[in-house]
């Protein structure tokens, strides 16, 4: 079983995708990686171990999706994300649900959810 560090790591991952897919540019700073750790943490027991779906989880998701306006921010989120899964092991079980987690939450994406997500191709 993966350590809770881990896991939250884990669950970092399925934000990478929810904040690619957003329209309107802003004028801010990029979006930190403590901004998607903070907003993912409700996450982990549900990407960890099924069940019931925390709506804390929910609304980090659909939080960070918002966040995500421009190219800088859709980039620094994935490249965050990828430095916090490197070396985790990520099996078929927890891939699926985080893979699932963006549709639960009600955020639609085009693609699939992935630790090999080439950050530099997101717009």
């Amino acid at each position: 079983m993966a350590s809770s560090g881990q896991l939250l790591k884990l669950v970092c991952l399925v934000a990478v995708m929810c904040c690619m897919v957003v329209g309107a540019p802003k004028a801010m700073a990029v979006v930190s990686c403590g901004q998607v750790v903070n907003n993912l943490t409700p996450c982990i027991n549900y990407v960890a171990n099924g069940g019931a779906l925390n709506p804390s989880c929910c609304t980090g998701v659909r939080s960070l999706y918002s966040l995500a306006q421009t190219t800088a921010d859709r980039q620094s989120i994935c490249n965050c994300l990828k430095q916090a899964v490197n070396g985790i092991p990520y099996t078929n079980a927890n891939a699926g649900l985080a893979a699932g987690l963006p549709g639960k939450c009600g955020v639609n994406i085009p693609y699939k959810i992935s630790p090999s997500t080439d950050c530099k191709s997101i717009k």
